[in-house]
């Protein structure tokens, strides 16, 4: 009997172009909710997710790097979301209170908040660095061979057997800064020996590909071993006199007053052409190394933007050669316009210029309005000591930007706040274009608009102004912080 027809599937196919592409790049990233988040969680041994809310600006910004990450780490670290605006259970258990939230989970469980770069090389890298044990065991000299030639600085602990307790620390403190740092242990220390060592000690290998006449490769550590004291010395050497700067480590290069020296480097294609600007700068950097001032080198190609709007420089400025930047930990701002010689005579110029004092302080800002008799005064950074800094004036200053709609919908009322107060000669209501003028130190702008109030004697403790964005409640904020009774012009409601 010939087989009916009824008995099996028929599937079809229908493959639309450019489809599946879509499909997998959303699969990268697991969407988890409030019904599945602790089943799917607990599958999988190291994930990284992302709390959000779909109008959330940064969540919008940070997706596609996400996104990239997600992919290429796929197989060894997943990524996930939780949109929060739908599955509030869930992120209220995880103490969600702002957006994008990252936190690292280990087969389930709540291990550590992310506090990584927010790219998707960032991400990938320091993710990256979340696999596998804290700390790398090493049994031989190849092992250790193998694990200190790698791209980033290695931490090697070598101690006299398992039960050491100086080996317990060390693997504590593996378990805090894996995210940032690489970390290997072993109980021979035989491998401790070559390097100068004849007890138990923490190596610090510095990257191969930045090894140089002007200092050691390695760095021993000797003391006793905590946490704390491990930490400090891996801070106060991993990165030797001149280090790479890339965008994922340059806020902890930033934390000191840094020269910096971008050109095009590349050290995975190139590494002697990327060491011979590095050798120049580190050859006059050695002159300076106990004067406050720390060193790095950057490609120009990552940082094009911030030269241009942090430094006013072109990119053509320089060619091939580098261009030199200070970025003081205080936001100060230093340019070297002499042409960069190989001979390294330019760059000492410049650094014996710096610390005399004699260097103008680069500031990207607006011309100073020729006039500037609304009742909103228009401040730019040139201008902001002389208006927002008066110490006779109390001044609420917005920073904002042009393209911003809330900056927009907010010139109605911040106007007539300030015809309000304008026949109050001991008021200044103000506004900065924060897009082209740097704002001062003390001011977080991190969005627009941005609010604060800057008091006669407090100045250098401006008050953030957080309530709503109406005439009444700017009032009464101003009436509760300035220091004197306020003169108003037409309102007679009651504050």
């Amino acid at each position: 009997m010939a087989p009916t027809l009824g008995f099996f599937p028929v599937v079809t196919l229908v493959v639309l172009s450019g489809f599946p592409a879509a499909v997998s790049s959303r699969r990268d990233v697991l969407e988890l909710g409030d019904a599945d988040f602790d089943y799917l969680a607990t599958e999988h041994e190291t994930m990284l997710v992302k709390f959000y809310a779909p109008w959330c600006g940064h969540c919008k910004k940070l997706a596609p790097e996400f996104e990239k990450a997600a992919s290429r780490l796929k197989g060894s670290v997943q990524l996930a979301k939780v949109d929060c605006t739908t599955n509030s259970e869930t992120c209220s258990r995880f103490g969600v209170s702002g957006y994008p939230t990252l936190r690292i989970f280990r087969y389930g469980k709540d291990s550590a908040p992310y506090d990584g770069p927010r790219t998707a090389e960032g991400i990938y890298e320091t993710m990256r660095r979340q696999t596998g044990p804290d700390s790398m065991h090493l049994k031989t000299k190849d092992d250790l061979k193998a694990f200190v030639n790698n791209h980033d600085a290695s931490i090697v602990g070598v101690f006299s057997g398992t039960d050491s307790p100086r080996l317990a620390e060390f693997l504590k403190a593996a378990t805090l800064l894996r995210e940032q740092f690489r970390f290997a242990h072993s109980t021979n220390l035989q491998l401790a020996e070559e390097h100068g060592a004849n007890s138990e000690c923490v190596l610090l290998f510095r990257p191969p590909r930045l090894a140089n006449a002007f200092e050691d490769s390695i760095v021993i550590f000797r003391d006793y071993l905590t946490i704390g004291s491990l930490r400090r010395f891996i801070r106060d050497h991993i990165y030797g006199l001149c280090p790479h700067m890339t965008i994922e480590n340059r806020d902890r290069l930033r934390v000191r007053d840094l020269l910096t020296a971008y050109y095009d480097l590349d050290y995975h294609h190139n590494i002697p052409g990327s060491n011979y600007w590095r050798n120049r700068v580190m050859k006059v950097a050695s002159k300076y190394v106990r004067r406050g001032l720390t060193f790095s080198i950057a490609n120009k190609k990552d940082f094009l933007l911030e030269l241009e709007e942090d430094f006013g420089m072109g990119t053509s400025d320089g060619g091939e050669l580098p261009f030199i930047t200070i970025r003081t930990r205080l936001g100060h701002k230093y340019t070297m316009r002499e042409e960069f010689t190989r001979d390294g005579a330019s760059l000492q110029r410049f650094l014996e210029d710096y610390f005399a004092g004699r260097l103008k302080r680069y500031i990207k800002s607006e011309p100073i309005p020729e006039k500037n008799s609304g009742a909103v005064k228009v401040v730019v950074a040139e201008s902001f000591d002389q208006v927002v800094n008066d110490p006779d004036k109390n001044v609420l200053i917005q920073f904002f930007s042009p393209l911003c709609p809330h900056c927009k919908k907010l010139e109605p009322v911040y106007g007539e706040l300030a015809e309000t107060l304008r026949s109050d000669p001991k008021i200044i209501i103000a506004k900065m274009n924060a897009l082209a003028n740097d704002v001062p130190l003390g001011y977080d702008v991190q969005g627009f608009p941005t609010i604060y109030f800057a008091p006669v004697g407090r100045k250098d403790e401006p008050v953030r102004y957080q309530g709503t964005r109406e005439l009444k409640d700017f009032l009464r904020f101003l009436k509760r912080e300035a220091s004197h009774h306020l003169v108003l012009s037409g309102f007679k409601d009651e504050l």
